[in-house]
């Protein structure tokens, strides 16, 4: 197994068990605020062993489970232009930007399309509608919902000429206490749509994303005393860059060659 999919395996295992109803009523947070962290496997064996240590004073963090399951497969699809719109608006730093995607939940089969938008404050807004029998993520029905959103948080139009880009697949532990949510995902697995290339995280890290309705948490000081800094890295724009450098890396460089030290395979 993968070193790092053991690690967020074993923590979560180790942790008290919380059910998405909880979770959802406790820490939700479709608007919140992310930092991001890549993670070597030993730091972070520690930490998870820090935040859900019984002895807590505020009570241990504890991690979802779904019927039985404590860590979980997921894939996302990812929609963009043909020239990467959404990619480089990230890229440049953008005031209006989003992503679009579809979020598959392999485990259970649930399906959402989902558009995550940067507000002015820097945080993160999630929309989602679920999908449902056959609908898929660009018919009439989730056309209209993104140029609802769009339209309603920026004033603009939904872009033309839509098609999946990026495929990343990957295992997930989150942890909760109130008000934070922390995910930590292992394994990622990123596959370029328009020609079927691929490339793998480095197996000793786990991305680790603290969401929160603040500022720093718990989970990202904690993170600080161990010598690990924020990383500019999300898996789309993460992915694609070691896919595809000549797009343009900008300020994720040190992140991506962290994230991706090998080349990317057919």
């Amino acid at each position: 197994m993968i070193p790092a999919v053991r690690a967020i395996g074993r923590a979560a295992l180790a942790a008290k068990p919380l059910s998405l109803d909880e979770l959802n009523n406790r820490a939700e947070l479709l608007a919140r605020y992310d930092n991001s962290y890549l993670v070597p496997v030993e730091v972070f064996e520690d930490f998870a062993a820090l935040l859900t240590d019984p002895r807590r004073p505020e009570g241990p963090f504890r991690s979802l489970s779904v019927n039985g399951r404590r860590w979980f497969s997921y894939r996302s699809t990812y929609y963009d232009t043909t020239d990467l719109r959404t990619y480089h608006d990230h890229r440049q730093g953008r005031r209006l930007r989003y992503k679009i995607r579809e979020r598959l939940y392999q485990d259970t089969g649930e399906r959402q399309f989902e558009i995550k938008l940067k507000n002015g404050r820097g945080e993160t807004v999630k929309h989602r509608r679920r999908l449902e029998g056959e609908e898929r993520p660009l018919d009439a029905a989730q056309q209209g919902f993104l140029a609802g959103v769009l339209g309603g948080a920026y004033g603009i139009e939904a872009p033309e000429g839509l098609e999946p880009s990026l495929v990343t697949d990957y295992q997930r532990a989150t942890f909760v206490a109130d008000g934070q949510r922390i995910t930590c995902d292992a394994g990622l697995v990123v596959r370029d749509l328009s020609d079927g290339r691929t490339v793998r995280a480095d197996g000793g890290l786990v991305l680790v994303e603290t969401k929160t309705r603040g500022s720093l948490t718990e989970a990202d000081r904690v993170l600080h005393r161990f010598g690990v800094r924020a990383a500019e890295f999300t898996k789309y724009c993460g992915g694609f860059a070691a896919l595809r450098p000549e797009l343009g890396v900008n300020r994720w460089s040190r992140a991506v060659r962290e994230a991706f030290p090998r080349p990317s395979t057919v």
